[in-house]
């Protein structure tokens, strides 16, 4: 792995093969008003996607239930399956009319939906796909037996997870290679510390979603701030840039619709904390 100035791995390898910039993009904030149906400006959606691309970020991540659809066929058509670009999706959520996530893992409904994915997404091989979320009705086994096949029969390339404990982390390296996990995390939230600290184990890439859930909560905000105008920087900015210093192996997604907003994210990359900037940022949530 390259490391930047500061010391800290600024790459990482998914699945030990697909070298990316450990900032990603998320794409769910691509689509229409709570994450259902189009934008208003498809062109613009583009813009933000097309953008990221032109800033060096080379990881984006999006899912089925994103519009549902919308998100991976804005990706589609906006990337064009490039080479250098890693493109992860993911299967196991239904959305209704209502915006409700509602778990389906079904093996049938799984594999059904990678083909809905490749189709959208315009490529014969998604470079790494992952079961949103497992389903108390539906065996864990069987639902990631189905990426297993989704992965033998070359329809993606790499698999990952979400929203999983330690132990069906293990459960699933068990049945197939787990080259991510993607759960919730961020500097004001550290529920997922071991399941982290379980991915740092095997070399598996997590990738925290609502890396920016604390600028909004207001004891995490004011270190937030604090550390920020040390900086000149945004808060935005040193949540970011603590994810990456935090852990090697942690790959952050912010998502925006705006480029002005993807475009202070991407710096984040090249925020450097201090010792003092980190222990404050550590206090906000002692490590269990």
């Amino acid at each position: 792995m390259a490391s930047d100035a500061s010391g800290r791995s600024d790459t990482f390898d998914i699945g030990g093969e697909l070298t990316v910039t450990r900032l990603g993009f998320g794409a769910m904030r691509v689509t229409g008003e709570s994450i259902i149906g189009r934008p208003d400006d498809e062109a613009a959606a583009k813009r933000v996607l097309e953008r990221a691309v032109d800033l060096g970020v080379d990881f984006v991540d999006t899912a089925d239930s994103y519009g549902p659809g919308v998100s991976e066929r804005l990706v589609g058509e906006a990337l064009s399956d490039p080479d250098d670009v890693v493109v992860a999706s993911k299967a196991g959520l239904l959305r209704n009319r209502d915006g409700d996530w509602l778990p389906h893992g079904d093996p049938d409904f799984l594999r059904n939906q990678v083909l809905c994915s490749l189709d959208r997404l315009g490529t014969e091989t998604i470079d790494l796909y992952q079961f949103h979320r497992p389903d108390p009705d539906t065996d864990f086994a069987e639902s990631v037996h189905a990426f297993a096949e989704m992965k033998d029969a070359g329809q993606i390339a790499h698999v990952g997870l979400s929203n999983v404990t330690v132990e069906q982390l293990e459960t699933a390296a068990d049945i197939v290679d787990v080259a991510t996990v993607q759960n919730r995390y961020d500097v004001g939230n550290r529920d997922e510390e071991d399941v982290l600290r379980a991915c740092e184990d095997r070399d598996v890439g997590f990738i925290p979603w609502g890396p920016l859930y604390a600028v909004d909560e207001e004891e995490p905000a004011a270190v937030l701030e604090e550390v920020a105008a040390r900086r000149d920087a945004t808060p935005q900015q040193v949540a970011l840039a603590w994810l990456l210093d935090h852990s090697d192996v942690t790959l952050p997604i912010p998502g925006t619709s705006s480029v002005d907003h993807l475009e202070s994210n991407v710096a984040a990359a090249t925020l450097e904390l201090t010792d003092e900037d980190v222990s404050a940022l550590d206090a906000i949530d002692p490590r269990p």
